[in-house]
C-alpha cells in the first residue's frame, strides 16, 4: 500500500478536503457500480433483484466488510437505518441486561445525538433510569457498581480525544456494567479490536472515514456469545426470523440479523460496497502511522504561524483520533473564509474549528497549503467579510 491513494477518489481540482470526519469524498469505483446497479439490477431485474443480486443479504455483506475493519467476527455485525437508530436498538437491549441498575453512564464528549436518544429511551421506559454524564477524563473513576451501561464514543466529535477501549471496558466489566461503544469516529480511522476489547455493544456510521456518502446505512456490532439473547426493542419484519412467514408474533432471527428493522437502503448500500474497494490494500497500522505524523505536522505548523488559535486536542497523536480541532473567538466566519479558499473544514460550537486527516488522499504538501491558506485568512482577517457571519443550516 502506497498513501495517498488520490487517483482513487473524485476531488474537485486544488481542494485540500479536511473534512471527512463528518463525510468522506466520492471514490470514483462508486459512479460505475451504482450506475450498473440502478440500470441492471432495478431497472431489468425490478422486484426479482431481492434474490437475483441478493440484496436480502446485502447488509450481512456489507456488515462483514466493516468488521475486518474494525475487528469484530464474521456475521456479528449487520448494516441498516440511522446510528441514531442502531444506538437506541443497542442502549436498549444492554438496559434490559442489567434490569436491576439505573445508571446509563456517558461524558460530555459524546455526540448529542446519543444523548438525546438515551434521554429518549429513558422517558419512555418511565423506570426511573438516570443518564449520568462526566467529563471524558472522569469516566473511568465513574464506573461504579450502580452503572448498568456505560455508553461512550471513543473518539470525541469536537477535540479528538481518544479513549482507551481495552482499558474503559474491562473496568466496566469490573464493575459489571454492560459497555457500548459509539464509533462514528474510529471506524477507517485507527485501528480497532472489537473482539479483542470484549464489549458487548457497538455501533458507528459510514459516511465520514467509510466514504458511503450521505445518509450511509449505520451498522451494529453485538458480541456473538450474546446476540441470541438480545431481545431487539425495534422488533422489526426484516428482524424477524422468517420474515416471509409473515406470522402475526415477533419471533427474532437467530443472530445478529435481528437487529435489522427495515428495508434495507440498497442504493446506499451498494455505493457503500463499492466504496470499500478503497480498503482492500489498507494496512490499518501504516495509516494511523501516518495520520498522527499528518496531524502532528498540521499542529505544529498552526502553532507556528497562527497564533490566533488554540489548541485544543491532544497534543500527544496516541491520544486522539485522526482530527485536529483548533479554537478561536471567530471561528465560524474564519472556516467560512477557509472554505472560500478550497480548504474544507468545519466547525463545531461554540469557538471549534475542525479539520479531519485522512491518510487516503492527504499529504504533507496538502497540509502545508491548507495552513498557508489559514494564514491568509487569520492575518488579513478576511472572516470579518458580512457574508462569512452569515450561519447555515450545517456548520
Amino acid at each position: 500500500m502506497t498513501l495517498p491513494m488520490k487517483d482513487q477518489f473524485a476531488l474537485p481540482d486544488g481542494m485540500i478536503y479536511l473534512d471527512g470526519n463528518s463525510l468522506g469524498p466520492l471514490p470514483k469505483a462508486v459512479n460505475a457500480r451504482l450506475s450498473k446497479m440502478v440500470t441492471d439490477e432495478w431497472g431489468e431485474h425490478l422486484i426479482k433483484g431481492w434474490n437475483l443480486d441478493d440484496w436480502m443479504g446485502q447488509p450481512m455483506r456489507v456488515g462483514n466488510m466493516v468488521g475486518r475493519l474494525i475487528g469484530a467476527p464474521e456475521g456479528s455485525i449487520t448494516m441498516g437505518d440511522t446510528l441514531s437508530v442502531k444506538v437506541y436498538q443497542a442502549l436498549s437491549a444492554a438496559l434490559e441486561m442489567r434490569s436491576d441498575r439505573k445508571v446509563i453512564l456517558s461524558d460530555s464528549g459524546n455526540f448529542p445525538s446519543d444523548l438525546y436518544m438515551a434521554q429518549g429511551l429513558i422517558a419512555h421506559l418511565g423506570k426511573g433510569h438516570e443518564l449520568r454524564i462526566v467529563e471524558p477524563e472522569d469516566v473511568m473513576d465513574a464506573l461504579t457498581d450502580d452503572v448498568a451501561v456505560a455508553m461512550i464514543t471513543q473518539v470525541d466529535y469536537r477535540t479528538g480525544r481518544l479513549h482507551d477501549m481495552a482499558a474503559m471496558t474491562a473496568k466496566a466489566h469490573d464493575a459489571g456494567a454492560v459497555m457500548m461503544w459509539d464509533l462514528a469516529h474510529s471506524a477507517g480511522a485507527l485501528p480497532v479490536d472489537l473482539a479483542a476489547s470484549g464489549c458487548e455493544f457497538a455501533v458507528g456510521c459510514t459516511y465520514k472515514y467509510l466514504n458511503g456518502g450521505p445518509g450511509a446505512p449505520a451498522f451494529i456490532y453485538v458480541r456473538p456469545d450474546i446476540v441470541g439473547d438480545t431481545f431487539p426493542a425495534l422488533s422489526g419484519w426484516l428482524g424477524h426470523d422468517a420474515p416471509f412467514a409473515f406470522e402475526q408474533d415477533y419471533r427474532p432471527a437467530m443472530g445478529i440479523e435481528r437487529m435489522r428493522v427495515g428495508t434495507p437502503p440498497i442504493l446506499q448500500l451498494t455505493a457503500l460496497e463499492a466504496a470499500f474497494s478503497v480498503w482492500e490494500k489498507v494496512d490499518m497500522a501504516d495509516l494511523r502511522k501516518t495520520s498522527i505524523a499528518l496531524c502532528d505536522l498540521f499542529i505544529s505548523q498552526v502553532e507556528a504561524r497562527c497564533p490566533q488559535l488554540t489548541l485544543v486536542s491532544p497534543r500527544d497523536g496516541a491520544m486522539r483520533g485522526s482530527q485536529v480541532s483548533f479554537a478561536f473567538e471567530h471561528g465560524y466566519a474564519a472556516m467560512q473564509a477557509l472554505i472560500a479558499q478550497d480548504v474544507i473544514g468545519d466547525f463545531r460550537a461554540p469557538n471549534i474549528m475542525r479539520f479531519g486527516f485522512t491518510p487516503l488522499y492527504i499529504d504533507e504538501a496538502d497540509v502545508i497549503r491548507a495552513v498557508d491558506r489559514m494564514v491568509d485568512v487569520l492575518d488579513n482577517k478576511r472572516w470579518d467579510d458580512p457574508k462569512f457571519q452569515m450561519t447555515g443550516r450545517v456548520t
